[in-house]
């Protein structure tokens, strides 16, 4: 199992998640830049990853970018000043202090024209997937905060074309690094007022808290619009129904780092991303167990044998051992040692005097430590082995079901199929 942990240490736009994403598996830019091009996208849209370095950290950045609007697009200038995270033009939010237009050049677009137009393109279906899941859940947000339904939302922005790659773009990375759990961390949630086509909102805009509901959230002292809705709404729906959580034990195994435009005082304004592979737990868990023994001299080894295993079948019984000793005057006798669970003493008790000839019997409490245990199985043409698998500090070992292997003639037939059952075992992990 693999996951993905983002730590919003600047925030979240659909870009920086993108970057972060590109930056810990560069061998995807150019799957992604394929799916770019297949999108509903007007004609001169294309993309690119650049490095970016800012003076405490480095990662990436995702440029979206259409021919002949290359000085809409430059870091720095009134038209992506006000915009904190780089291209994601979810609601083009900017500060109170800045008057400037807000429409430059993007039309709108209804909820469902893009859905539609997402659904037609010739794009893998798991990556409309994706992108149509995500665009639905802005969709819901919005029409919530507006006192309509989803499929009469127009989005003012996000319909843009930036807007529409950075989603298809977070669609594609979803699908294609392929992790099992998602996971974030405290989301610093910023704080001032934007300018949106709704008019003047507080931050975080209202469609925007409605996405992070049930998220932990931080205030870090850094104002302005720190989660985009088209962040949110990747949060929300990678993270929907375990906000905030994740797995353990895990293995480090990569991170990234990807940058917006906006630079903020005292820390780097960017989304990191962990990836963390399952770690197998191979110590040993500890727990208490009841020993139960005793002798047997006066019945006969048939009968003692049937007993035995009526013990064995025994609820909460873990095992029953058997050994012969010598009594006194050099008796032969039959040593009976019974491990069940602590809870289980007095039905157990009571199930020995009932199975067996003995008229006393010992017991205590023991300590114990165990290896992690599973039990598989493996088909092997047309026969099914039944497998045990333990995780040892040196590796995984499995070992198959004597029982299973009755049936097949001959030591060396055996001996054969034992070790490929064994060996698909291992190499499956017990997904067998």
């Amino acid at each position: 199992m693999t996951e993905i942990h983002l730590d919003p240490l600047g925030g979240i736009a659909g870009d920086m998640f993108a970057a972060a994403i590109l930056d810990l598996r560069p061998d995807l830019e150019a799957g992604l830049i394929r799916v770019i091009a297949l999108c509903p996208l007007p004609d001169g849209v294309s993309c690119r990853l650049v490095s970016h370095d800012d003076g405490v950290l480095t990662g990436r950045r995702f440029i979206v970018e259409r021919a002949g609007h290359e000085d809409d697009r430059a870091e720095g200038n009134t038209a992506r000043a006000h915009h904190h995270h780089g291209h994601d033009h979810d609601h083009h939010h900017h500060d109170d202090s800045h008057d400037h237009g807000h429409d430059h050049g993007h039309d709108h677009a209804a909820w469902r024209e893009i859905r539609a137009s997402l659904e037609n393109a010739s794009l893998p279906s798991a990556v409309i997937a994706h992108a149509v899941g995500i665009f639905a859940l802005l969709a819901e947000a919005e029409a919530k905060v507006h006192g309509t339904s989803p499929e009469e939302v127009s989005f003012h922005e996000v319909g843009a074309w930036d807007s529409i790659a950075d989603i298809v773009a977070a669609a594609f990375l979803i699908d294609r690094i392929g992790a099992t759990h998602w996971s974030v961390g405290p989301i610093p949630l910023g704080s001032g007022r934007v300018r949106t086509a709704h008019g003047l909102l507080p931050v975080p805009a209202p469609a925007t808290a409605l996405l992070l509901e049930g998220f932990g959230t931080i205030d870090d002292g850094i104002a302005g619009e720190r989660v985009t809705p088209t962040g949110a709404a990747i949060l929300r729906y990678l993270c929907r129904d375990r906000p905030g959580t994740a797995p353990k034990p895990r293995r480090l195994v990569a991170s990234g780092h990807g940058f917006g435009t906006r630079k903020m005082p005292s820390i780097s304004n960017c989304l990191r991303v962990l990836l963390f592979e399952e770690a197998v737990d191979v110590s040993p868990t500890q727990g208490e167990v009841a020993v139960i023994e005793f002798e047997i001299d006066d019945q006969t080894g048939e009968d003692l044998a049937q007993a035995i295993d009526h013990l064995r079948a025994a609820r909460d019984v873990l095992d029953v051992l058997q050994a012969p000793v010598f009594g006194k005057k050099g008796r032969m006798m039959a040593h009976v040692r019974i491990l069940a669970r602590p809870q289980a003493l007095e039905a157990v008790t009571a199930l020995v005097f009932e199975e067996t000839t003995t008229i006393g019997l010992r017991y205590s409490f023991a300590q114990r430590r165990m290896l992690a245990r599973e039990a598989g199985e493996a088909e092997m043409g047309e026969r099914r082995v039944r497998l045990k698998s333990v995780e040892r500090p040196g590796g995984r070992t499995t070992k198959a079901e004597a029982d299973d292997l009755s049936g097949v003639a001959g030591h060396a037939a055996r001996e054969r199929l034992r070790r490929q059952a064994e060996k698909a075992g291992n190499e499956s992990g017990g997904e067998t």
